[in-house]
C-alpha cells in the first residue's frame, strides 16, 4: 500500500492578474520547498480565478483536469480588435459599436453555443515543432493552425452597457474564450476583444475554497496542510495512483 504524503493533493488558488500559471507553480514549489508541483489547466497572465494546483501524487491526475470542462465569467469589449484577441495586444482595428443592441449581441452569442471548430490564436502557448506560437507571433509570423473541436454548453449575457458586455461561459477543454469574443466582433461587423476573464470552476471545483496567492505565500509549510484537499477527495483512477 502506498502511503500518501500529507502534501499530496489539490490546492485551489485564486490567481491574480499578472503572473503566468507557470510562475505560480514555481512560487509555490520554492516557497514551500516541495518537489512535485503542477497545475490542472493554464490561465493566461491577464486572467484571474481558479487555478488548480496539484501537489505530489496529485500531479498524476493532471490530464484529468486538463481535459475537464471549465466555467468563466468575462467581459467582451466591442469596437476594438487586437492582435492577441484580448486587452494585452496591439490594437489593429477600431469601429463605432454604439449601434449594437443587446438583442443583436445575444443573437450573435447564441450562434456560438454547441459544437464548433475553433482556430487557436497566434498569440498562444500551443507549440508547432516545439516552438510556442506566441514566439512566432512576436516575430510577425503567422502560420496555419489546426482547428480544434470544442463545445460550448452555456453562453449567457449578464449585463450590457455599451461598448462592453459581461457574460458567463461554460465550455469544454481547449476553448479559447478570447477567440470567441474576437469572432463575435467580426460577426457584428465592429470587432471586439476579451477585456477581462475569470475562471470560476474547473472539473467540479469552484472558487469557494480557493486561497489567494498572497495569503498562500504568507503561510508557513506547516499551515499548508490546512488548505490542501487530500487525494481521497479526488479518487484517483487506475494509472494515477
Amino acid at each position: 500500500m502506498i502511503r500518501s504524503d500529507p502534501f499530496d493533493g489539490i490546492l485551489l488558488v485564486d490567481k491574480p492578474a499578472g503572473p503566468t500559471s507557470h510562475d505560480i507553480v514555481y512560487k509555490i514549489r520554492r516557497h514551500f520547498n516541495l518537489k512535485k508541483v503542477g497545475h490542472g489547466g493554464t490561465l493566461d497572465p491577464a486572467a484571474t480565478g481558479l487555478l488548480v494546483i496539484l501537489l505530489g501524487r496529485g500531479t498524476r491526475a493532471s490530464n484529468r483536469f486538463m481535459s475537464s470542462d471549465k466555467t468563466y465569467e468575462g467581459t467582451i469589449r466591442l469596437g476594438i480588435t487586437t492582435d492577441s484577441q484580448d486587452g494585452q495586444g496591439i490594437v489593429i482595428g477600431e469601429a463605432d459599436p454604439s449601434g449594437i443592441t443587446r438583442d443583436q449581441l445575444e443573437a450573435a452569442m447564441a450562434k456560438f453555443k454547441g459544437d464548433m471548430y475553433q482556430t487557436p490564436p497566434m498569440v498562444s502557448a500551443i507549440k508547432i515543432e516545439g516552438v510556442p506560437l506566441y514566439k512566432l507571433a512576436r516575430k510577425g509570423e503567422e502560420i496555419e493552425r489546426k482547428q480544434r473541436f470544442v463545445h460550448i454548453y452555456e453562453f449567457r449575457l449578464l449585463d450590457y452597457t455599451p461598448p462592453s458586455g459581461t457574460f458567463v461561459l461554460r465550455c469544454s477543454k481547449g476553448t479559447y474564450v478570447r477567440t470567441i469574443c474576437h469572432d463575435i466582433g467580426a460577426a457584428l461587423g465592429v470587432g471586439a476583444h476579451l477585456s477581462q476573464l475569470r475562471r470560476t470552476e474547473s472539473a467540479g471545483y469552484t472558487l469557494k475554497n480557493a486561497v489567494t496567492l498572497d495569503a498562500l505565500l504568507a503561510m508557513e509549510q506547516r499551515d499548508l496542510i490546512n488548505v490542501v484537499l487530500p487525494l481521497h477527495t479526488l479518487a484517483l483512477q487506475p494509472g494515477e495512483a
